[in-house]
């Protein structure tokens, strides 16, 4: 009789079920599978510059509950998840040892080098034990093997080559079937306690009534989601309209902190969109679902392609810009008292629920990056350290184009954040929500205190650099719009002015392919 068979499933970021291949590969080559989820610790430690946190609380809150809801799903199926605190390829290192039966280990494949670093060292240990390693990739909507392109230095440096090749001669292959059963673990192992806040350096977050995110982590609730938006109120029908709005939970889809964890399969994603399209309707927001799927693809393709360039100062295109170090400038912008109450609102709505609108996440950047001229990794960093949804390669990716230093054809493009304030959130809405002690100033005066007379601000109980400071920066640009407050249609769409902007013809691709250097 041949010895027992036993695969680790190393799990990190791909926290779930469905569509994964890990355990799609185990289920056919092993008599017992150990689903496996290590609390690295040196992801909570300090950022590589800067030394924020490197996992903030609501990350860490959505974490645990993506694994503790694996674990829930993997018991349903007659098995669990193994959960340890500690370095991955020690806790899989010492259950090789303890165990004696382990003929393979099998795990998913990541991008930046803290992960590759990880797998390099999975590896050499294996092959010291004489233990296969099986590994797959899975994170993307595209499998890197099924690129037309003949190697990874071939990806076009331009989103829109890339697309445009990708959807012509690509194919995203078909969804995984889920296993009714789970091989079980191997006997006399223990399960493993979930780790705490405190035990992991975090204190837990409190809830804000206002997040537009108030969901939770896990497998469990992003199929809930997806069903959601899809199935029960067809909000996908209308995205493309929505999906720069700021109010609210359902002017966007809010895949994406699932998506950064592997709670949700882009695969699943995609063939649900074309379920929809089938059953009820195709049109440009059903498609636009894809192109922001594509767009993640994207980063992690430059990812793979560039390596740490993605990190460095002077980014992928190596351009020396003299960026400035001002903690001043960078306090008063990471704690949204800028005196320019777009930045303000959309920060403080950054640190009070670990969630930012895109809408808001590119404004935010070109403050800080082109009008406050701070080292565009001081934004990356603390995004990194606050963000419920950060994704390396995304979040990287997205500062560099802000820099103007990533993958970008076009320079010195920049937001001008009183236009942005006035299309986006025109009846300042948005603002007096995240920053009430402005909430005494009625519609779009609120995006320019500093400009109103002093009676008007004392009849709305606000004292410059008081109540509120001053802008710390005023650009030249603004002023065009500063006197035209109140011009132009109302925003269009769902009740109240700032939960669908006004529109007009691609709106939301223009930081990237504008060649408007004043957005």
């Amino acid at each position: 009789m041949s010895a027992s068979r036993t695969v680790i499933c190393l799990l990190r970021n791909d926290l779930r079920l469905h569509d994964n291949e890990v355990f799609h590969w185990a289920q056919r080559n092993a008599d017992h599978i150990i689903p496996l989820y290590c609390f690295d610790p040196r992801h909570y430690q300090g950022t590589y510059h800067f030394n924020f946190p490197k996992t903030g609380p609501f990350r860490l809150r959505f974490l645990l509950d993506s694994v503790k809801d694996l674990r829930a799903t993997l018991k349903k199926r007659g098995s669990t998840l193994l959960v340890r605190q500690g370095k991955p390829e020690d806790v899989v290192s010492d259950l090789i040892q303890q165990l004696g039966s382990v003929t393979a280990v099998a795990f998913h494949e990541e991008v930046a080098s803290e992960e590759k670093s990880v797998e390099k060292k999975l590896k050499d240990i294996c092959c010291q034990n004489k233990v296969k390693v099986q590994t797959f990739w899975g994170s993307t909507l595209y499998h890197r093997d099924d690129l037309p392109f003949s190697h990874i230095r071939g990806l076009p440096d331009i989103y829109t080559q890339f697309r445009k090749v990708v959807e012509g001669q690509g194919r995203v292959r078909p969804v995984l079937s889920t296993p009714e059963q789970v091989k079980s673990f191997p006997l006399g192992l223990e399960e493993g306690t979930m780790p705490t806040f405190e035990g992991l350096g975090q204190t837990e977050p409190v809830e804000d009534c206002r997040s537009a995110f108030p969901c939770r982590g896990g497998e469990t609730e992003a199929l809930a989601r997806l069903k959601h938006y899809f199935w029960d109120t067809n909000a996908v029908a209308t995205y493309k309209e929505t999906r720069n709005g700021m109010l609210g939970v359902d002017y966007s889809t809010k895949f994406s902190p699932w998506l950064a964890l592997g709670c949700i399969s882009p695969r699943y994603i995609y063939e649900q969109i074309k379920k929809y399209e089938a059953e009820r309707t195709a049109n440009q927001s059903t498609y636009w679902v894809i192109f922001e799927l594509l767009w993640r693809d994207y980063f992690k393709f430059v990812g793979l392609k560039y390596g740490n360039r993605v990190f460095h100062m002077n980014g992928l295109q190596d351009k020396h810009v003299s960026w400035k170090t001002d903690m001043t400038l960078f306090n008063a912008w990471k704690e949204g008292r800028t005196g320019v109450p777009f930045v303000d609102a959309n920060m403080r709505e950054l640190a009070l629920t670990g969630f930012m609108s895109n809408r808001g996440r590119q404004n935010v950047a070109s403050f800080l990056t082109k009008d406050l001229g701070l080292d565009w990794r001081l934004g990356a960093e603390w995004f990194e350290y606050l963000l419920v949804d950060h994704d390396v390669c995304s979040n990287y990716g997205n500062w560099l184009y802000s820099a103007g230093i990533g993958n970008d054809p076009r320079e010195n493009r920049k937001f001008n954040m009183i236009k942005q304030g006035l299309d986006y959130d025109n009846n300042g809405d948005y603002v007096r929500q995240w920053v009430p002690e402005l909430r005494g100033i009625k519609g779009g005066d609120v995006h320019t205190p500093w400009t109103l007379s002093n009676s008007a601000l004392s009849h709305a109980q606000v004292s410059l650099n008081e109540t509120y400071p001053s802008p710390v920066i005023t650009a030249p640009e603004w002023s065009r719009y500063i006197n035209n407050k109140s011009s132009g249609p109302p925003a269009k769409g769902r009740k109240g002015s700032s939960y669908t902007p006004r529109q007009h013809k691609d709106r939301g691709t223009d930081f990237y392919f504008s060649k408007n250097k004043s957005l």
